[in-house]
């Protein structure tokens, strides 16, 4: 490679591109790992195997690198793969980047000319024994949960007809249905959404096809027992802008957040879009119905956290300055005036929340998340790279009964991803069981995961897993039981793509 990185915030420091994939068996454990667990952590990062086309990128435009962490009688293997997408593939048989600015066609080179840009970097999720890598603006990637290995992409025997799937699906606890949509469902500025039912056994049983206010984000989703919720961020997309080379997305302050409710079982016309004042919507922790109204607790954020992506104005405010709480949402479908209450749950600043999902969709109580804790000491002075935007400090547990907030930081320049939650069994009260946690161990360049009582945060670990190596900050990822890795190879598809080079 003849080429570097660029210097900047989010392809440096922490965030510098790892470019790395193998095995790590049995690692050291501090402590000792509850004989409960038994599956896998699984979680992706964005980490670009070449420096960007343009010169210059932004985090979410990296290649999809997938970690697993298979737990089981008390030890730890380690496993990292690249998803060997059509992009990856290309660009790793010309040796430099072939794919341009974040989700812009008209930045690549003409070679990959109707070749899939996914980079599949965003989520990984378990469903009839597949794992699935996700990038919403593409179908789903299909890959071995055991062996990491990518089959490819799946549009379910051609019954996904979007061109797009969400990164945040649902499953619901009782049936196994996995709820999703795609957004831009049919080309990369439109307000068209396809939300899918799919089966537990991976069979298509709903399709339904309507529109949005306008073109614009929607990252994240909710369901309750009778509604899907479809949160449209103001961040706009329009192909003009596209075509002038302008980011994909453009943050509007003055748009209303716009809140999309469907019936489960409902058609397109049973649609209808709720507002709040503007706002930074981000992911959701759950929502529930109560006396006929919908509540979906959401972190909120007061102006642009994807600075990356700006208003016309140009103007960018630090992410760390802005008020930000953990809200609830209040829609009651029987209000004319199409007005959604807001309130405040949480005072905290805290992203990337995990629940008992055997809860999902219900009345719950138990919430994780990364956060800031102003009373737990931070110093990055003695830190060797340090993330790029917010710095999550502690550990956070949320209790949405009583309000009581508990939190663990790891240490004084220590920083945490994503927790992830698993029950102790199935059998086990909503919320009793295991918060894994991967440690961003600033000053000595590493990352831990660490294993905490859910119901005792505070008491700090009960194991570290030590890694020989920094992890860099994911997007997202999930635990899955080893008993759901088993299941039928997933029918693939290479829909709206052109042969992979690899394959000639």
């Amino acid at each position: 490679m003849t080429t570097q990185f660029p210097a900047n915030p989010q392809l440096s420091g922490w965030e510098a591109p790892l470019r790395f994939e193998g095995d790590v068996y049995d690692l050291e454990i501090i402590g000792e790992v509850p004989a409960e667990l038994d599956g896998a952590f699984f979680r992706v990062a964005p980490d670009p195997q070449y420096p960007p086309r343009l010169g210059d990128d932004i985090f979410f435009n990296g290649d999809g690198s997938v970690s697993s962490f298979r737990i089981k009688a008390g030890h730890i293997d380690f496993k990292q793969r690249y998803v060997q997408t059509p992009r990856y593939k290309t660009e790793r048989a010309a040796r430099r980047s072939l794919f341009g600015a974040y989700r812009n066609p008209f930045t690549d080179d003409p070679s990959v000319t109707g070749l899939s840009r996914s980079a599949a970097n965003t989520n990984v999720v378990m469903h009839n024994g597949t794992l699935w890598a996700l990038k919403e603006d593409s179908l789903p990637i299909a890959m071995d949960p055991e062996t990491l290995q990518t089959f490819g992409f799946s549009d379910f025997s051609g019954r996904v007809t979007s061109k797009t799937f969400t990164a945040h699906p649902k499953v619901d606890p009782v049936t196994g249905d996995l709820i999703c949509f795609g957004y831009a469902a049919k080309d990369e500025t439109t307000a068209d959404i396809a939300y899918y039912l799919i089966g537990a056994d991976g069979e298509v049983k709903r399709e339904v096809w309507f529109e949005a206010p306008h073109a614009a984000m929607i990252h994240d989703m909710a369901v309750t027992e009778n509604y899907v919720i479809f949160p449209v961020m103001p961040l706009t997309s329009d192909m003009d802008r596209l075509k002038a080379g302008a980011p994909h997305f453009q943050w509007e302050p003055t748009l209303d957040i716009v809140f999309g409710i469907l019936p489960r079982d409902g058609e397109a016309a049973d649609v209808r879009w709720f507002r709040a004042p503007n706002g930074f919507p981000g992911h959701t922790l759950n929502a529930h119905e109560d006396n006929g109204k919908i509540f979906l607790d959401i972190s909120l954020t007061q102006g642009n956290v994807f600075h990356w992506f700006p208003p016309a104005s140009g103007e960018i405010a630090d992410p760390g300055t802005l008020p930000a709480q953990i809200a609830r949402i209040v829609i009651d479908p029987r209000r004319k005036d199409l007005e959604a209450n807001v309130t405040e749950l949480f005072d905290v600043t805290a992203e990337f929340p995990h629940i008992d999902d055997r809860v999902l969709s219900h009345d719950y109580r138990h919430a994780f998340l990364a956060g800031i804790d102003p009373d737990s000491p931070f110093d990055p002075s003695r830190a060797v790279g340090r993330p790029f935007n917010t710095v999550f400090n502690a550990l956070l547990h949320l209790d949405c009964h009583t309000g009581r907030v508990q939190s663990w930081a790891p240490g004084i320049c220590d920083t945490v991803q994503e927790p992830v939650f698993v029950p102790r069994s199935g059998a086990a009260a909503e919320g009793e069981g295991f918060v894994l946690q991967l440690i961003n161990r600033l000053a000595e360049g590493h990352s831990d995961l660490a294993i905490l009582d859910s119901t005792r945060i505070c008491d700090g670990p009960l194991a570290v897993a030590r890694l020989p190596f920094r992890m860099k900050n994911g997007l997202h990822g999930n635990w899955a039981d080893a008993s759901q890795f088993t299941g039928p190879r997933p029918t693939l598809t290479a829909k709206g793509t052109q042969p992979d080079p690899a394959d000639r």
